[in-house]
C-alpha cells in the first residue's frame, strides 16, 4: 500500500524492479530481491499452498503489481482460476506506469493501467482494482480462499497491522482461507491469533529470517 508523495524506481538485489518512498524510507519490496521475496513470501507460501483449481484472492497493497503479474503467471502454469481484487489507496500513475514498463516489468502494465472497480477479464480468471483504505474496506464473509498481506511495515503504517484490520481479515477469509505476509513481527502474531487466526513462522526470504503465515481453520 503506497502513500502519496515523491517515489523512485530502483532495482534490488536480483535484478528486479521496485520502489522507494523517501517519505517513509520504506521500498515497495525487499532490497535483497524483489521478484524473490514475492515468489517465496506470496506464491509459494499462499497461491500454491491452496490446492485448489479457483482461488479467491485479496491483496493488501497493489505497488508495483508484481505479486499480481507473477499470480497470474503461475496459476496458468497450473491450471488455475484466479479471481484478484488489489487494494491499493495511492496507485502507480500512468506517468510511473510507463516508467516501470521501461524499466523490464510491461507484464504488470495491465494490472497497473486498471480501471478501478471495472474487473480486467484474462481468460477465465480477472483482477480488479479498489483505490481505498484498507482500514475501510468491506466485503461479504467469506470471500476470499488467499489474502496477500503486503502493507508497508508497521514501523511506517502501523495503523494497517492493528487488531481490527486483522479481525476484518478473517472474516474476509473463507474457511480454511491463508493469510501470508513478509511481516514477522511479534506484535502482529499476537493481532492475528486475537483476530482467531493459526499462525505458523515460516523460513524468510533472503536476508529474512522469518516470514508469517495463518490460517482459518
Amino acid at each position: 500500500m503506497s502513500v502519496a508523495g515523491e517515489r523512485h524506481i530502483t532495482t534490488s538485489s536480483d535484478g528486479s524492479t521496485t520502489i522507494w518512498v523517501p517519505g517513509l524510507d520504506e521500498h515497495y519490496h525487499s532490497i535483497h530481491g524483489a521478484r524473490t521475496e514475492s515468489l517465496h513470501v506470496f506464491i509459494d507460501a499462499g497461491l500454491k499452498a491452496t490446492a485448489a483449481q479457483s482461488v479467491r484472492i485479496l491483496e493488501v497493497g497493489l505497488g508495483t503489481a508484481l505479486n499480481a503479474q507473477l499470480t497470474f503467471e503461475t496459476a496458468k502454469e497450473l491450471g488455475v482460476e484466479v479471481q484478484y481484487h488489489a487494494i491499493e489507496k495511492f496507485p502507480i500513475t500512468p506517468e510511473e506506469a510507463t516508467d516501470l514498463g521501461e524499466a523490464g516489468m510491461q507484464e504488470a502494465l495491465p494490472f497497473l493501467l486498471a480501471t478501478p472497480n471495472i474487473p480486467l477479464q484474462l481468460g477465465d480468471s480477472s483482477f480488479t482494482l479498489f483505490v481505498e483504505d484498507l482500514r475501510t474496506f468491506t466485503a461479504e464473509q467469506g470471500t476470499y480462499d488467499l489474502i496477500y498481506f503486503d502493507a508497508f511495515a508497521p514501523s511506517a503504517q502501523p495503523e494497517l497491522w492493528s487488531d481490527a484490520v486483522f479481525e476484518n481479515m478473517y472474516k474476509l477469509l473463507a474457511k480454511g482461507g491463508i493469510l501470508t505476509t513478509y511481516c514477522a513481527k511479534g506484535v502482529v502474531k499476537r493481532s492475528m491469533k486475537a483476530a482467531g487466526f493459526e499462525v505458523e513462522a515460516l523460513p524468510g526470504p533472503p536476508r529474512k529470517r522469518e516470514m508469517t503465515r495463518a490460517w482459518k481453520r
